[in-house]
């Protein structure tokens, strides 16, 4: 495997475009178009918010119902959701819109929207941007990265990641692009994520993976506790890679499947490093928890608090917040078996050991935490099980962006 440059254009036959439609402001493109020049099976998780938005129940149909799928297209600046029947209505306009001018089928387009919940979509500026953006597709990285820009909201760059793979002497890629940085705190996937690979796989195993691969990625990252109402990730595969078709769980579904994990763990750690306001991303790997279940619920504990963040923005190794945050849990462990240390750049430093602190410089923690990434490691010393989650430091920043979101 070869991580590579690139994106949702990485892999053959697939293609993007974006534009300013003004949805936003005039400064900034604001919707983007991702399109296969072959049909292409598809899998996708959605929010568990039970507010979810129209274009969320669109997407749902489209992906349980088709056979395939050929082009998502996206806006951001408005969210629409918590917007009745005419937010479904306007995502069934739109998806006839794409339909026509590539030559698809309706069902077999998908609709993601991101940005302010409650207002309806500003219809004649989405109609004119679906007018330019099918004259706009290209295969190049330009193209994908652009695309990959249009759809931030108040992230503060792109978020792309590719890689290759050799699979019976045939080269398959893998490429995504992501975007998110508040409203973190996923139970099926991120805010918006596209991943598009050019492999032969059987629909049903590729839905397999893909939920498996969520729930220990996209699953294991937060930002600030609020799962959102537009939480989508869509993988498309159209085959052009002509490798022997992967249908059963072999040797070539293995190798997919650690490729696909590996674009999909990197593409949600950049959402948790871009957090809002954030200055770091925060890494937190539990060891020998008793069951895999256990691992992950003290980690997204960990990585959750918020007593822990501010103390990763304050550089300040108050390794009382981390237990206590452990013991709040829900998980089974013994505090006083605990080990904890924190890892960056500058090394490594033991905080904790036993449930009790150890004699450590607090001038060398501080070294060690003013870095990014930061990493803490928690050993609790009852099992096999391991665990890693993905969040960020908070910041006072984060509050002055989220006043001020809708002004």
């Amino acid at each position: 495997m070869k991580i590579i440059q690139g994106g949702i254009t990485s892999a053959k036959g697939f293609m993007a475009s974006s534009c300013n439609a003004g949805i936003k402001n005039k400064d900034h493109e604001d919707m983007a178009l991702i399109y296969s020049e072959k049909p292409c099976v598809a899998a996708a998780a959605f929010t568990q918010n039970k507010v979810f938005a129209a274009p969320v129940k669109w997407d749902k149909k489209v992906v349980n119902e088709s056979s395939f799928i050929q082009a998502v297209v996206i806006n951001t600046g408005i969210a629409n959701a918590c917007t009745g029947n005419e937010g479904l209505e306007n995502c069934e306009e739109e998806a006839g819109m794409v339909a026509e001018s590539l030559e698809l089928s309706s069902e077999n387009v998908c609709i993601c929207s991101t940005g302010v919940i409650g207002p309806q979509l500003p219809m004649e500026k989405i109609r004119d941007g679906i007018k330019i953006l099918p004259g706009k597709l290209r295969e190049t990285d330009e193209a994908g990265s652009k695309a990959a820009a249009a759809i931030m909201t108040t992230d503060t760059h792109p978020k792309e990641f590719a890689v290759c793979l050799d699979i019976g002497g045939k080269t398959v890629t893998i490429g995504g692009m992501c975007k998110g940085a508040g409203m973190i705190h996923p139970n099926m996937a991120t805010m918006l994520c596209f991943i598009s690979t050019d492999a032969m796989i059987k629909k049903e195993l590729l839905k397999k993976m893909f939920r498996e691969i969520i729930d220990d990625s996209f699953n294991m990252i937060s930002v600030d506790g609020d799962t959102s109402t537009n939480d989508t990730a869509i993988i498309m595969a159209n085959g052009l890679a002509e490798n022997d078709l992967i249908d059963t769980e072999d040797e070539k579904y293995e190798l997919f499947y650690e490729a696909l994990k590996l674009v999909s763990t990197e593409l949600a750690k950049k959402i948790a490093g871009d957090g809002e306001g954030c200055t770091c991303l925060f890494e937190v790997n539990v060891k020998n928890a008793v069951t895999k279940e256990d691992a992950k619920t003290l980690a997204k504990s960990v990585i959750t608090s918020n007593l822990t963040k501010a103390a990763i923005f304050g550089h300040d190794a108050n390794w009382g917040r981390v237990l206590c945050a452990l013991g709040y849990s829900g998980a089974e462990f013994d505090p006083e078996k605990v080990d904890l240390f924190f890892e960056s750049e500058a090394g490594i430093i033991e905080i904790m050991k036993n449930g009790n602190a150890v004699d450590y410089s607090e001038d060398k923690a501080t070294e060690v935490l003013s870095k990014n990434p930061v990493k803490a490691v928690i050993d609790v010393k009852e099992g096999k099980y391991s665990s890693t989650a993905w969040g960020c430091d908070l910041t006072l920043d984060y509050v002055k962006i989220n006043a001020d979101y809708r002004s």
